[in-house]
C-alpha cells in the first residue's frame, strides 16, 4: 500500500470518520513488517487492536463467574405497626418509670416534714413570705400585708 493513502487514512482516522472496511486496511498495513519509519510510532496501536479483537472469553467463562458470586440472600421482613413504634413505645415507659420513681422519692423524702412540700403546692395559696428574710425574726403573714399597704399609702402621699 501506498504510505500517502495510509497517512490520509489516518487522517480520517483521527477524526473518525472511515469506515470499518478502512479501518481493516490500516490495521493490515500495520501488522506487515515493512512499515515506513516515520509511521511506526502508530503501529502499536493497531497490532494491539488486532491482538484483543482475537482474544475472546472461554466457553466456560460463565460457570466460572457464577461459581465464584454468590447466591444473594435477603433479609427482608414484614414490620407490623406495633413494631414500627416500638422504640417510641420503650421511650414513653422509660420516661413514665423515671416520673413515678421521681414522685414517689420526693415523697417519702418530704413525708416526715411537717411543712408543705413543694410538689404539694400546686393549686393552693402559700402564706410563707415571698423574699427571704434575715434574722431569727417571725413575721406573720397578717403583719407583712399592713407592711405593704402601709408603704403603698407613703408613696401615695409622696406623690401627692
Amino acid at each position: 500500500m501506498d504510505s500517502k493513502y495510509i497517512e490520509q487514512l489516518l487522517e480520517r482516522y483521527w477524526q473518525c470518520e472511515t469506515s470499518l472496511e478502512e479501518e481493516a486496511q490500516l490495521r493490515t498495513f500495520f501488522m506487515e513488517g515493512d512499515v515506513p519509519g516515520h509511521l511506526l510510532r502508530y503501529k502499536d496501536l493497531f497490532v494491539y487492536q488486532q491482538l484483543q479483537q482475537e482474544e475472546h472469553l472461554g466457553a466456560d467463562f460463565d460457570v466460572r463467574v457464577l461459581a465464584e458470586i454468590e447466591a444473594p440472600v435477603v433479609k427482608a421482613r414484614r414490620m407490623t405497626l406495633t413494631a414500627r413504634f416500638m422504640p417510641l413505645f420503650k421511650a414513653a415507659a422509660a420516661v413514665a418509670v423515671v416520673l413515678s420513681l421521681g414522685n414517689a422519692m420526693q415523697h417519702s423524702f418530704f413525708s416526715d416534714v411537717k411543712e408543705v412540700a413543694a410538689a404539694d403546692t400546686i393549686g393552693k395559696q402559700i402564706s410563707a413570705p415571698s423574699v427571704a428574710l434575715s434574722g431569727d425574726m417571725v413575721v406573720t403573714h397578717e403583719k407583712q400585708i399592713m407592711d405593704s399597704l402601709h408603704r403603698v399609702n407613703k408613696e401615695k402621699e409622696i406623690k401627692e
